[in-house]
Parts: structure tokens; sequence; C-alpha cells
């Protein structure tokens, strides 16, 4: 449908009447994803049934990606789920020699189920107010575990990025 509000509700769209208990969600703005990766966001739901919902992450490369509003951060609490998502820098760089928040990378596994509920579930005044689908999960009480990706691939967030993917697409292909 074209009304839907995020990608979780067009991807539940296309899962409703799917066999499989475990979904992917890949946005199309992560071309270069490893797919090790993936694998080992598709293997937290299967080693664990407790995990309703993933996610990749990379640590923050510098002061520009984490004051960058297009870069989506992460904070994560001991057990590796996340606390909050926001475009802001997260956490304050309040004491000097703070680790750095993680950049959320755009790729999502849901248990079925989940991704059913948050799709029938209304968009949430945080998920509003930040334009990021995945508050939604945590606002209903939804944890999202979030593995670190083994490389910080670059997402393609601005039409700079796009440009930038198209280099080194070229290059990579000897165009």
């Amino acid at each position: 449908a074209k009304d839907h509000p995020s990608g979780t509700d067009r991807v539940a769209e296309v899962a409703r009447d799917l066999p499989f208990e475990i979904v992917i969600n890949l946005q199309g703005d992560e071309p270069e994803i490893d797919p090790a990766d993936i694998d080992a966001l598709v293997g937290l739901l299967v080693d664990d049934d407790s995990i309703r919902m993933g996610t990749l992450a990379h640590p923050v490369q510098g002061e520009d990606e984490s004051n960058d509003p297009s870069v989506v951060k992460v904070v994560c609490d001991r057990d590796g789920f996340a606390l909050y998502f926001s475009r802001a820098p997260i956490p304050h760089p309040w004491n000097e020699g703070t680790e750095a928040g993680l950049r959320h990378l755009g790729v999502y596994a849901y248990r079925k189920s989940t991704l059913l509920e948050l799709a029938a579930a209304s968009p949430t005044p945080l998920e509003q107010a930040e334009g990021l689908e995945q508050l939604r999960a945590l606002e209903r009480g939804i944890r999202i575990r979030v593995a670190r990706a083994r490389s910080g691939f670059l997402g393609i967030d601005t039409p700079s990025d796009y440009g930038n993917f198209v280099e080194r697409y070229q290059r990579k292909k000897g165009v």
C-alpha cells in the first residue's frame, strides 16, 4: 500500500502471508552490507527464542558522523539491547574520552509475530519526533538486540552518499 508510515509496515504487509518465523528487513539504502552480518543477525533470533527483534550497528567514525542527523546512532545496555536511537549525538560526550555511540545500520530481524504486532500499532511520539521507526518497538516495550557489524559499510542517506557509493562501485567494477 502507498500509505504505510514506515518500512516496518511495508515489510509486514508482504510478510503477513509468508510461511517464515524470522523476517529480515534490509533497507535499500544499505547496498554494501556484508552477508555474514545478515547471517549473524538471523543467528541472534535462531539462538535465543526470547529475542523478538534485532538490528546491526558499528562504532561511530568521528565527530562529523556523530553530529550528522542523517546518521542514526544507538546506545545499548550491558547485554547489547538498545536503550535509545537518535539522530543526535548519543551519548552526549560530557566527559572527555567517553566512548561514542554506535552507528545504526538499516537492517532488522523480526520474529514474524513481533513484526505484525508493530505494524498493527500506531506510530508513537518518539518515533514521530525522531523519524525513526524502531522507536515504536522500544516505546511498546519490545527489546531490540543490537549485534556489532563486522565492518562499517557506508549507507546511502544523502545525495552525496549516493555519489560516493557510485564512485566506489565503479572503482570496484573497473568502470
